[in-house]
């Protein structure tokens, strides 16, 4: 089966297509695509993943056309970082 694996950094977006068996879980698939560069420069053990943005486990069943993401760390909360540029622009505003 098809799945796609990407990892998005700011400036540049990374994927790679993997043919792989029914079956195989997101885990297995980790280590399939830990081997090719970038992904080899990544603690894939310990990276949030999800698929189609919806977060989900190591364990998780991929089936054919799965797009497998693997989250950047956040650096801030982003509700906190909405709460500072709207604090930000009333206090230009006034």
């Amino acid at each position: 089966m098809h799945v796609e694996v990407i990892y998005a950094l700011r400036e540049t977006q990374h994927r790679v297509h993997l043919e792989l068996a029914p079956g195989t879980t997101v885990g297995q698939a980790l280590t399939a695509v830990c081997r090719i560069s970038p992904f080899d420069r990544l603690a894939l053990d310990a990276v949030p993943v999800g698929i189609y943005g919806r977060p989900v486990s190591r364990d998780a069943v991929l089936e054919a056309g799965d797009r497998l993401e693997i989250y950047r760390p956040l650096h801030s909360d982003p509700r906190e970082a909405r709460r500072r540029r709207a604090r930000d622009q009333s206090d230009e505003a006034s």
